[in-house]
């Protein structure tokens, strides 16, 4: 029998509709994969051996009354730490949330369910999704499943780094600055942050309401759009959910064509900090799509340089207010409660205790820029280039239907490269960062390999707001040709664990 754990979730979903493989087959492999692996990887902070098997047998018993499964029943995901899981804990990474167990599911853990998905368990994360490379955990890094000794982005690095050691064919992950699409480029993953607002953030913890937008991550663009339609829709209990139908991004992930496509490639994504081999892919992928019949425009968006510096101030402000929730009286972890401290005494503490050191230092940014006599300076300028960069996404796609870029300046760096240097781990999202301050849709796929180090490089494609089937589209098209351009899928080429 083919390895199961090899399969592409559609694959998956097909094998078990037909009854060839039950689901509990299936999860019984990919659990006995995190458990010959996840050893090295880390990608697991926990694994619900005993819930994943009972999701998988009522999606067998349902095969056998003979009633409709879904696209993806049976299917197996690894979730992203930060989604409230009824009766599993929810940890964001952070010792503060250690052990804590929600009472209630988020609203795409529920669609997760009703889609009948296996949730095998949550993925390790940098704290709070802060960070770009998984080094900030609480629990402890993920490796790369290319090369163990190097990052597998962030914070998402353990959704990214189960796909790509076949512990689980889709994922979920989260995007504020690139946390979705950055550790699909270092991994040679597919990752999708779908338009800000097209899937519910009900239920995720917050780290920047007006940055934050949960996702799809896979291994092919076809599982990608599965997983997008499956989780995304309107949510009456989120303010910020867009009450609109979901884009046809399966139909355009089956049918990917570019020809007569205007693709835009952006001048601001180049230059100084990119590593030769990932703009030398990304040229070839940008010849692939001219070959495949779409028109390449060049673009100039001048705010883009600006992006970085505002996302810097946007993200850590939100951070500030949102994480004065973590206050050791209602949740979570408690410190000196011993009957002679004040509650301010007690929060003090717990939070020095709880909180690791980048969370610490986004808090402190943050409280800074909202400051009185600091916030129209700072704050307040931040969103004055949030606007500009809008501007220019909307300049831009009056003249071109997506947008292309690399997804990182760099492939994986070495764990520890970067630790001491946040300047330089913040130059990770330089790419990814406009997409979310402009709150449109966005992808990264695989598009080779970097020449210098045989790592992956990402292609990065951008959307307007609400068409998020033209990445699919794009995606499927750039998949599929360089599918045959190689004889086999990228990630055939990972190195075995």
């Amino acid at each position: 029998m083919t390895d199961l754990t090899r399969l592409t979730a559609a694959e998956t979903a097909a094998r078990i509709a037909s009854g060839e493989v039950t689901a509990v087959e299936v999860t019984e492999a990919h659990l006995a994969r995190i458990e010959a692996v996840d050893e090295k990887v880390h990608a697991f902070l926990h694994v619900d051996r005993e819930g994943a098997l009972a999701q998988a047998r009522a999606v067998d018993e349902k095969r056998e009354r003979g009633e409709e499964l879904g696209p993806l029943a049976g299917v197996p995901l690894a979730l992203k730490d930060i989604f409230t899981t009824k009766g599993m804990p929810t940890t964001v990474g952070s010792k503060i949330l250690e052990g804590w167990i929600p009472p209630y599911d988020a609203t795409l853990t529920q669609r997760l369910r009703d889609a009948d998905v296996v949730v095998l368990g949550k993925t390790n994360m940098d704290e709070f999704a802060m960070g770009s490379s998984t080094e900030n955990s609480a629990f402890g890094p993920t490796g790369n499943p290319w090369d163990l000794t190097r990052i597998p982005g962030g914070s998402g690095g353990g959704s990214s780094a189960a796909l790509a050691s076949f512990q689980a064919p889709l994922a979920i992950g989260t995007d504020t600055g690139g946390s979705i699409r950055q550790p699909a480029a270092v991994t040679g993953t597919v990752g999708v942050k779908p338009t800000y607002g097209a899937v519910s953030r009900y239920g995720m913890v917050a780290f920047s309401s007006s940055l934050d937008q949960g996702g799809p991550c896979a291994r092919t663009v076809l599982d990608a759009a599965l997983l997008h339609e499956a989780i995304a829709g309107h949510d009456p209990l989120d303010s910020t959910s867009i009450d609109q139908p979901v884009p046809a991004v399966v139909e355009a992930a089956r049918n990917g064509d570019v020809r007569g496509m205007r693709v835009g490639v952006v001048k601001e994504f180049a230059g100084e900090g990119y590593q030769a081999g990932v703009m030398q892919r990304f040229n070839e992928s940008v010849e692939l799509l001219r070959e495949l019949g779409a028109e390449i425009v060049e673009l100039s968006c001048p705010s883009f340089d600006k992006a970085l510096a505002a996302y810097y101030l946007i993200a850590p402000s939100e951070c500030s207010s949102n994480l004065a929730r973590f206050d050791a009286m209602r949740y979570g972890l408690r410190v000196g409660d011993d009957g002679t401290r004040s509650a301010e005494d007690v929060t003090a503490l717990t939070r020095a205790e709880g909180f690791g050191p980048e969370v610490k230092r986004r808090i402190m940014l943050g409280t800074y820029a909202l400051s009185s006599g600091y916030y129209d300076a700072y704050y307040g300028s931040a969103q004055k280039v949030r606007t500009l960069i809008k501007r220019d996404f909307d300049k831009a796609f009056e003249q071109v239907d997506v947008v292309v870029s690399p997804t990182t300046p760099t492939t994986a760096f070495p764990i520890g490269e970067r630790a001491d240097d946040p300047m330089a781990m913040y130059l990770a999202d330089l790419c990814t960062i406009p997409s979310n301050l402009a709150g449109n849709a966005a992808m990264s796929l695989p598009c080779g390999l970097a020449p210098e180090d045989g790592l992956p490089v990402g292609l990065q494609i951008v959307a307007p707001a609400m068409a998020d089937d033209r990445l699919y589209r794009v995606g499927a098209a750039v998949e599929a040709a360089l599918t045959a351009k190689w004889g086999h899928p990228l990630l055939e080429e990972a190195p075995s664990l």
